[in-house]
């Protein structure tokens, strides 16, 4: 136990507290309270006590993961996998979550991803927008032959949207 001015705080205190900000994965609590220096058995125990209340869950936390990460800033399944594991997500937990994402869903959310930019970079001359969309698609994982499907498509989007 910490002392603080008034009482011990316990492993569970700052887990709580810690856990109030966002979802977090078992790997970030236990390192969070490792980095609090409370020993491996109370630690432990905390994470053990956490899952069994339903308030940490690796699952739970990949498959929330892929569907925020999906509807705020669409990103490839390498990628995603990528900062799953960052996280420090099993192989199984991050596989279930990918599980929904098929390869027409990664070329709807690469074209989704493509028509921003094509849209955002109209000003630039046609190489550089090129130059520019592939590029940022890559950054976010999408394989090359994905990447340049999706600018062409979303090209084609754009200048449907602006003839009509």
């Amino acid at each position: 136990m910490k002392q603080t001015g008034q009482r011990a705080l316990s492993p569970m205190d700052y887990a709580m507290k810690y856990l109030t900000l966002k979802d977090r994965t078992v790997s970030e609590v236990q390192s969070y309270l490792d980095g609090k220096e409370f020993g491996e058995a109370d630690v432990d125990a905390t994470v053990e006590r956490l899952k069994e209340l339903g308030l940490l869950n690796d699952t739970r936390y990949a498959q929330r993961f892929v569907e925020t990460r999906l509807s705020t800033k669409p990103v490839s399944r390498r990628r995603l996998r990528e900062q799953m594991k960052g996280h420090g997500l099993s192989d199984a937990d991050i596989e279930a979550a990918l599980d929904s994402l098929d390869a027409e869903s990664e070329e709807a959310n690469a074209k989704a991803v493509a028509l921003k930019f094509v849209r955002q970079f109209r000003t630039l001359d046609p190489e550089k927008r090129r130059e520019r969309v592939l590029s940022r698609l890559i950054a976010r994982g999408y394989a090359y032959d994905t990447a340049r499907k999706a600018y062409e498509t979303a090209l084609s989007a754009e200048d449907e949207w602006s003839e009509s």
